[in-house]
C-alpha cells in the first residue's frame, strides 16, 4: 500500500466535525433598580414616566466540542427526543439493525457524557436513558 494512500485512509478514519454546542445553563437575572425622577427630567419630560433600563438576556456560551458524525448524529438523535431515549431507540432511528442498535450506539453515548452533552439516567436494573444535559 502506497503511503499517500494510508495517510488519506487515514485521515477519512479520523474525520472529526467542530460543533457548536450551547450549555445549558440558566441565564442568571440581574435585578433591575428603578431611578427615581431627577428635576431635570421632570422638566425634559413631564408626561414621561420612569423607564426601568433593562439588559437583554445573553445567550449561554457556546462550547466547542470536536465530535465524529457518529457522534453527532447520536447527539441530533438524544437532542430530537428530549423526554430521553435508550441506546437501542438511538440505534434505530440511526438506521442500524435490531440486534446491532444498542452497541451500536453505546460507544458515541458514552464519549457525549464524558464531556457532558447528554445525561446518563440510571433505571431499574441494566435500563438506562439519556437525556440532554
Amino acid at each position: 500500500m502506497r503511503i499517500s494512500h494510508k495517510r488519506k485512509v487515514q485521515l477519512k478514519l479520523q474525520k472529526r466535525v467542530l460543533a457548536n454546542v450551547a450549555v445549558a445553563k440558566t441565564a442568571v437575572k440581574k435585578d433591575t433598580v428603578k431611578k427615581a425622577p431627577t428635576a431635570e427630567t421632570v422638566k425634559a419630560a413631564p408626561a414621561a414616566k420612569a423607564v426601568e433600563a433593562k439588559e437583554p438576556a445573553k445567550a449561554a456560551p457556546a462550547v466547542k466540542v470536536s465530535l465524529t458524525p457518529k457522534q453527532q448524529q447520536v447527539l441530533d438523535i438524544v437532542i430530537s427526543n428530549a423526554e430521553g431515549i435508550n441506546p437501542k431507540g438511538i440505534g434505530l432511528q440511526a438506521g442500524q439493525e435490531d440486534a446491532k442498535a444498542a452497541s451500536w450506539a453505546t460507544g458515541a453515548l458514552k464519549k457525549l457524557a464524558e464531556e457532558g452533552l447528554v445525561e446518563r439516567i440510571q433505571l431499574a436494573g441494566n435500563k438506562v436513558l439519556y437525556k440532554v444535559a
